[in-house]
């Protein structure tokens, strides 16, 4: 008889404690079923199912175009492959900003009709209503300051934020804020390491960054990019663990091949 091996599900609460411990947290995206079953059982202890959907999955240029339906979409595609992973879902852009009713709304229908763990926000003191009217119902909520890709036609550009001493003030108050508030987790995205570094050490909850060095509890990166998969995107701060575009290229070219020249299928591949 097999016994069932029960596994230890990621909590917020868990991940409070690893930065508690000096333990850094993993965290990557997903945004399909059989993505994150891969993801899931190599033992990452958090997944994002970013609005970057809207890039990498969708083809758009901002993140701004995903509608919640199709966040729910994918969050719902993602919770059905997870044993392990505490789950955090995007909430997109128009679906929060500026009116708290609607982003408790938009919060509930995610976590009911996907079954996800825990929603993101981005932005810092303009969104602290909306931040305390998810959580009053009892919904985790992960922050996120910095460069805030829903902001993109605010800032511009996608550059460094935080540069200005103004601005790495206002971050520094900004996190302490959603600290305050009562988010679990705080994202920082290209900002400079050092205050990265500072912003971490000033709050007890996780912080975990993407281009933001390595003083933060945790790193996050899109997995289409950490796997190679996208090639024209190159940020100082992206490793690739695989050259998955090279590599699925000529996969697909030597199967064109050998449709082509008859070799596939044989007669071992044939009933």
């Amino acid at each position: 008889m097999s016994v069932h091996k029960e596994v230890k599900k990621v909590t917020t609460h868990q991940l409070q404690e690893m930065k508690r411990r000096g333990e850094k947290i993993s965290m990557l995206t997903a945004y399909d079923y059989t993505m994150a079953k891969i993801i899931d059982h190599a033992g990452i202890d958090v997944i994002l199912v970013g609005d970057s959907a809207s890039n990498v999955m969708a083809g758009h240029e901002t993140t701004l175009p995903i509608t919640l339906d199709q966040m729910i979409y994918h969050a719902s595609s993602v919770i059905r492959a997870i044993d392990r992973a505490l789950v955090v879902v995007d909430l997109p852009f128009g679906s929060y900003q500026g009116n708290s009713k609607e982003a408790l709304t938009s919060a509930i229908k995610i976590m009911k009709e996907s079954g996800a763990h825990a929603v993101k926000l981005e932005g810092g003191r303009e969104i602290k209503d909306s931040i305390e009217r998810i959580l009053s119902a009892g919904i985790p909520v992960m922050g996120h300051l910095g460069l805030t890709p829903q902001s993109i036609y605010k800032f511009g550009t996608y550059t460094v934020r935080a540069k200005e001493e103004e601005e790495a003030k206002r971050l520094l108050e900004d996190a302490k804020i959603l600290e305050e508030c009562g988010c679990f987790a705080l994202v920082l995205e290209k900002i400079p390491a050092k205050l990265a570094g500072e912003v971490a050490r000033s709050i007890s909850i996780p912080v975990i960054g993407i281009g933001a060095g390595s003083g933060v509890d945790g790193q996050v990166l899109v997995t289409h990019d950490m796997l190679g998969m996208t090639h024209e995107f190159s940020p100082r701060f992206l490793r690739r663990y695989l050259s998955l575009y090279e590599s699925m290229t000529a996969a697909f070219q030597q199967y064109i091949k050998d449709v082509k020249s008859r070799d596939f299928p044989n007669e071992g591949e044939q009933y």
